[in-house]
């Protein structure tokens, strides 16, 4: 098997969809077809379902993870070699759900080995995993727990959730907040999956009116810009205190232990970690959270 159908194979199973993964290769269309029918030839079954849209079957899923793990090794493999051969110069690759967190230790960090190449990454915790294992990256930090197996992590720190609401809001000068007194509001919040969505849905999931979301947003940093605008009230974590005091907006505690987020440093059980991505694991998890500095 070529190694070019195996990496144009993982983008079709990625993406489920021919014309699109055909685009994003910038291949044609028929070669792509012809590339995942010649594959098909020689394991001897289908790798999709072709019953209306394009799906990835079971039979798929298990040759996709067998092929991730195993591309994951030749790159560990060729960026083992070109770091032995820049002499521990390297690369590093974090994903992380958001990285208003990340800004500190990430600029640290390239301050003190400017030579080596960083590569920042978003993903929605549920494809951390799966990216980890077949060390398509280094590094995750999730706001969310990850619940499976080869992976080792640490705890880097645990906030509170409060409500940001603009300060003309009837609710901006309370020293805390009721779940219930906020299902009438209108929200501001992130697209499902995304931490944020999630403990939102969390939160209001015993409530018999849900919050009306009047704006979901592909940018979580910022949210905090739309609620200062006026739009809605929404979740904002403790760490982006900082950045909420240069809004016109108001931070208020939530009276729920639920209404928190843990953010934990994820990395492969079995992956050849580079000098690079130790390094850098060594200043997010010895990073001062409470200070925003070196530890």
């Amino acid at each position: 098997m070529e190694l070019n159908s195996l990496r144009q194979f993982l983008v079709v199973a990625r993406l489920e969809h021919l014309s699109r993964a055909a685009e994003e290769l910038r291949v044609a269309q028929p070669s792509l077809s012809r590339t995942i029918a010649r594959l098909e030839g020689e394991l001897g079954t289908p790798l999709f379902d072709r019953s209306g849209r394009l799906r990835l079957n079971d039979t798929g899923r298990l040759f996709r993870d067998h092929v991730e793990r195993s591309l994951g090794e030749l790159d560990a493999g060729r960026r083992a070699v070109a770091e032995a051969a820049d002499e521990g110069v390297g690369s590093v690759r974090l994903v992380s759900e958001t990285f208003l967190t990340l800004t500190g230790p990430v600029a640290a960090y390239k301050r003190a080995h400017p030579a080596v190449e960083i590569e920042l990454h978003w993903a929605p915790a549920e494809d951390m995993a799966r990216r980890l294992r077949a060390q398509d990256v280094d590094l995750c930090v999730a706001s969310q727990p990850i619940r499976a197996d080869g992976l080792e992590s640490t705890q880097l720190f645990d906030e509170a959730v409060g409500v940001g609401t603009p300060l003309d809001h009837p609710l901006a000068a309370r020293t805390s907040v009721g779940v219930d007194e906020l299902v009438d509001q209108p929200f501001v919040t992130a697209r499902e999956g995304h931490w944020v969505r999630r403990l939102h849905d969390r939160l209001f999931a015993g409530s018999a009116l849900a919050p009306k979301i009047v704006c979901e947003s592909d940018e979580p940093s910022a949210i905090a810009d739309l609620i200062g605008a006026g739009l809605g009230i929404g979740l904002v974590p403790a760490f982006a205190r900082r950045s909420v005091a240069r809004a016109p907006l108001a931070w208020i505690p939530v009276d729920s232990p639920d209404c928190r987020r843990t953010v934990t440093l994820y990395w492969g059980a079995d992956s050849h970690l580079s000098s690079a991505a130790r390094r850098m694991r060594s200043t997010i998890t010895g990073w001062n959270w409470a200070a925003g500095e070196p530890g």
